[in-house]
């Protein structure tokens, strides 16, 4: 449920043994520097009151910082990057005492009401903060609202953007721009000569992958090329099987298509079966948000156009070290939206993205 954010040159080559304790604040530093929302005092116990109103009731009373992350499916493998980064900034939260905890949906078969029950479960555990992506507003934007009427700060991160973040009140967010992105994909299809793109959405319905397949027709229109949606069950992401048949079904039904974009990995390894299967290799373009190494072994080798990548690492890491620091001194960056995408992986950048992904933050 790669939520989306989008490309730039790809990423610096990180190993797991470098991201201590050590490098992480300095990461986390670096990140914060010099953008103070008010001044900290601490007191003996090395806990902090930002004169900025920093703190939450919860903070307040315990001095220290209680966070809970609602993410994506322990098992989808853009969300275990995520994880990956809220897990590293979580190693600064609870060396100053405080706790980090991450919820997520058993399935996307009934996402916006699911989050929205994570979100209500969160609530009643009366947190610092609530760290959430807004996925589908209509039903999840009632609990985020009541999260921050009961003084529980609240960031939202990976979906939504920053108009969604406004509407209900969140402090920051932290992510890529779904529409950006996928107009930058509509663009660099049509300048490899794509007439007619398939947008396979699995997910529909979400607000993250509808902005992402409109980005995906308006970028394309915009070079004299045309998209459409193929819209599938929710049920079936994470089935390959089903998602390889579906898209082989519309790749032989309408011979005019010459390029398909997926809203994930998981679903840009079964189109690449169904335009094998379908016979049409040497027609049909490739592309897909978010990275895998599957996808950039596929880039490598000339058989896939591009991956989108939002940088999921960054966002878990991002959002759980900006509330941490906010809560605890008061300090947060002026700009908002913080993006962390969008970045076309192509082949002209795909070691360095490899080198990422064997790192296990891309």
């Amino acid at each position: 449920m790669e939520r989306t954010q989008t490309r730039q040159p790809s990423g610096r080559r990180l190993s797991r043994s470098g991201l201590t304790a050590l490098s992480l604040l300095a990461l986390a530093s670096t990140a914060l520097t010099g953008c103070a929302s008010g001044k900290a005092t601490g007191d003996d116990t090395g806990t902090a009151t930002a004169s900025s109103g920093g703190g939450t009731t919860s903070t307040a009373k315990t001095g220290k910082v209680s966070l809970v992350v609602i993410g994506g499916k322990s098992d989808d493998p853009f969300w275990s990057t995520v994880k990956r980064g809220v897990d590293d900034a979580a190693k600064l939260v609870k060396a100053g005492g405080g706790t980090v905890t991450y919820l997520g949906p058993a399935n996307y078969d009934n996402l916006g009401p699911d989050v929205a029950k994570l979100t209500q479960t969160a609530v009643s555990q009366s947190p610092s903060a609530i760290l959430v992506p807004d996925w589908v507003p209509e039903n999840q934007d009632s609990a985020i609202k009541e999260a921050i009427a009961k003084g529980i700060t609240v960031f939202t991160y990976n979906s939504g953007g920053i108009t969604a973040a406004d509407k209900v009140g969140a402090l920051k967010y932290i992510g890529s721009d779904d529409y950006q992105a996928g107009k930058a994909g509509g663009v660099a299809f049509a300048e490899a000569g794509a007439k007619n793109v398939l947008c396979v959405n699995t997910v529909p319905g979400a607000a993250n992958s509808e902005a992402r397949c409109k980005g995906i027709k308006d970028g394309a229109a915009g070079k004299g090329s045309s998209s459409k949606q193929l819209p599938l069950p929710s049920s079936n992401f994470g089935n390959p099987s089903a998602v390889t048949q579906a898209i082989k079904a519309a790749l032989l039904k309408d011979s005019s298509i010459d390029a398909v974009v997926t809203i994930g990995v998981g679903d840009a390894d079964s189109a690449a079966a169904a335009i094998k299967q379908a016979g049409v290799g040497s027609k049909v373009k490739l592309g897909t948000f978010d990275l895998s190494q599957s996808q950039l072994d596929r880039i490598k080798a000339g058989n896939e156009l591009f991956a989108i990548d939002q940088q999921p690492y960054l966002q878990g890491f991002y959002v759980v070290s900006m509330a941490n620091q906010y809560l605890s001194y008061g300090v947060l960056p002026p700009q908002n939206p913080i993006l962390t995408g969008p970045l076309l992986v192509t082949k002209d950048n795909v070691d360095k993205a490899i080198a990422g992904t064997k790192a296990g933050v891309r």
